[in-house]
């Protein structure tokens, strides 16, 4: 038996089953734990072999494993990084960690194992795993729906827009072209809604991932200065953009989504005065701020204004616009990009809204290409040949109609293989107008790619997407390719096609 000074009420008393073994395998002692575990009688193992605690086909690899262990007796654990199974008095299995310690007594050694049944701890950790897994899986299928969504949704909207834009080209009557007025404003609505609920849905699934790099300041602000120059211009506001002589490092495409918010909301509640987009240098950063002249927030109010479909209230006989959606989209991309933003106002003189970026390398940031804008509607190009390669009917042929009523002749292509087909037949084609998703593998890119190869690497091309991917974003860097997002309105399209053609 093993010495009584070895024991004590430490080892009887422990909260995990304690077995002390000889130099020879066999069980010297045993506290009340173990039975509890193991389903024997009190101190019904001690004598036992240590080998009958595990199932059979494990005993005779644990029986070298004991002799090796004798030969280097040493503290260690088992089982947290490898499965160990432990056996009952009935047979029964179950998952165990061991902690081994020797312990000297003269010139012999034995050795003491704590032994914890993890069966608990297994079962909790395969459902976590499992709920992850399940997480994972409804992410993917929301991120396969969102893709779906963005495009399908987007198509018919895209049809009432071309048509409605054809229509305004066609009809003179006062009172039918004041219909077709407030029908594409209609159009804009449930478009701009329906971007802003996209946007949202992709940000929270995590279908929206940054696209890291250095880029100029001074790009974006040229593009604020293009989209929202006229509509500041209407409300007799003066839209100021600074220099934004620095570079940032993050993504350009989501900070541009962020000002474009921030400026719309700005010209939006500013009834008079101006709106301005400026920077500032900080040590490691760049601070933008979009400051207006507007009516401003309350105190009380500023903690609710990045909820969803929170407006702030408009003059009487002002009508609301927008949804509540643009500072909650603009709140979620700063926290995906790990950027500062703050805001401060005061009722009645006007709000700074202030987004802090770290600061870039200032040769990657001039070098950044400018994206094309819409440009101003000039005399009809005739005699031109577009190819225009839609895979939905309806789109296509609300295009065609479009591009005819300007006077363009239009090729139209269902998919690559017939746009190529239609192209090695007539290789007279002035100009590509594509879709960016055809079918279920081909893209618009690759079918301005092929095309291009036939006719000339010059060709221009307009590319009309709802993908908001790192991919289509580095189609800027294409000076002979235009991307506009769906829907695309007449006016932009083929300010679009007029730009390319003239050039």
């Amino acid at each position: 038996m093993l010495p009584a000074h070895l024991l004590g009420p430490a080892l009887e008393f422990a909260p995990d089953a304690i077995i002390i073994v000889d130099a020879a395998g066999r069980i010297v002692f045993a506290n009340r734990q173990v039975a509890a575990v193991f389903g024997y009688p009190d101190n019904g193992v001690v004598g036992l072999e240590l080998e009958r605690l595990l199932p059979e086909r494990f005993r005779g690899g644990h029986t070298r494993l004991r002799d090796d262990y004798a030969l280097r007796p040493r503290v260690r654990g088992m089982g947290v990084c490898k499965d160990l199974v432990g056996q009952r008095r009935d047979g029964s299995e179950f998952p165990v960690e061991v902690s081994l310690s020797p312990i000297r007594d003269g010139d012999r050694t034995f050795v003491a194992a704590a032994i914890r049944d993890v069966t608990d701890r297994q079962r909790i950790q395969n459902e976590l795993r499992a709920a992850r897994e399940a997480a994972e899986r409804a992410n993917q299928a929301k991120s396969r729906f969102l893709a779906t969504a963005s495009h399908d949704l987007r198509q018919p909207l895209q049809t009432l827009t071309l048509l409605n834009g054809a229509l305004r080209r066609i009809v003179h009557d006062s009172e039918a072209a004041e219909i077709l007025q407030h029908q594409a404003q209609a159009v804009d609505h449930m478009s701009r809604l329906l971007n802003a609920l996209l946007d949202i849905s992709k940000l929270e699934s995590g279908a929206v991932k940054p696209d890291l790099s250095d880029f100029s300041v001074a790009t974006l602000f040229e593009e604020m200065r293009n989209e929202f120059a006229t509509l500041a211009a209407s409300k007799g506001l003066e839209l100021r953009i600074g220099a934004g002589g620095n570079a940032v490092h993050s993504d350009p495409s989501l900070v541009g989504q962020i000002l474009r918010n921030l400026v719309s909301n700005a010209i939006k509640y500013t009834r008079k005065g101006s709106v301005a987009l400026s920077s500032k240098r900080r040590p490691n950063a760049v601070r933008i701020e979009v400051a207006d002249t507007g009516i401003g927030i309350p105190a009380d109010r500023l903690p609710h204004i990045y909820e969803e479909f929170y407006q702030l209230e408009t003059a009487p006989g002002q009508s609301r616009e927008g949804y509540g959606l643009g500072l909650s989209i603009v709140q979620r991309i700063a926290a995906l990009l790990k950027a500062k933003l703050d805001v401060t106002s005061e009722p009645g003189r006007g709000s700074v809204f202030a987004l802090e970026l770290p600061l870039g390398n200032a040769t990657a940031g001039a070098s950044a290409a400018q994206p094309a804008g819409p440009v101003a509607r000039t005399e009809r190009l005739v005699a031109r040949r577009i190819l225009l390669v839609e895979d939905d009917p309806a789109v296509r042929n609300a295009t065609r109609m479009l591009l005819n009523v300007e006077g363009y002749e239009v090729v139209t292509a269902a998919s690559r293989t017939e746009a190529l087909e239609k192209v090695k037949v007539n290789r007279t084609i002035d100009l590509v107008v594509s879709d960016y998703h055809l079918g279920t593998t081909d893209t618009g890119i690759d079918v301005i790619a092929a095309i291009r190869e036939i006719i000339g690497q010059n060709l221009g091309a307009v590319l009309v997407t709802g993908d908001t991917s790192s991919t289509v974003r580095e189609l800027r860097r294409d000076t002979r390719l235009r991307a506009a997002s769906k829907p695309v309105d007449a006016d932009q399209l083929l300010g679009l096609i007029r730009d390319l053609i003239a050039d």
